[in-house]
């Protein structure tokens, strides 16, 4: 089943890398008692992850400040130093963007929005989306009906709809 607005989001544990390594992350204490966009990318460096997806969030911090969003998380099926070090190099880090790893797909595949692309080497990976979540429900939802296409899913089509 694929998660849909208006559902609340599984219990899941995803990763982040520490100052002391990875660590795990509840996304249910992430978004208990506040409003939290979560956007997630097929991989990491992947082009249009990298000069559209990521960028269009740090471009859009700001407003999502102004609507009251308290965290903005993206979420990628690798592993947790990648997202890491790719948090710094697009400069999502910087601009305050939580960068979480979904290292073995549980979550993407939880929530139905996994997809496999052999030809491009992706296996096991996540579609491109964007959703608004307040106190652990879906509010909105937006999701690319191509993974090379970001346009709903972007900062932009997201605060569209907010």
């Amino acid at each position: 089943m694929t998660i849909s607005a208006g559902d609340i989001l599984p219990n899941a544990t995803l990763i982040q890398l520490g100052a002391k390594g990875p660590e795990a992350v509840s996304l249910s204490d992430k978004t208990a008692e506040r409003k939290v966009v979560i956007f997630a990318v097929p991989g990491a460096y992947t082009p249009t992850c990298s000069s559209a997806h990521v960028p269009s969030f740090i471009r859009t911090k700001d407003q999502f400040d102004a609507k009251g969003v308290d965290e903005i998380i993206c979420v990628s099926v690798n592993d947790p130093f990648v997202m890491n070090a790719w948090g710094a190099e697009t400069g999502a880090a910087a601009a305050g963007i939580t960068m979480l790893a979904d290292a073995d797909s549980s979550f993407t595949t939880e929530i139905g929005m996994n997809f496999d692309a052999p030809p491009a080497g992706l296996l096991a990976r996540s579609g491109r989306y964007a959703m608004l979540v307040e106190n652990g429900k879906v509010s909105i939802l937006n999701v690319e009906e191509s993974p090379g296409v970001c346009e709903t899913s972007a900062g932009e089509g997201l605060l569209d709809l907010m």
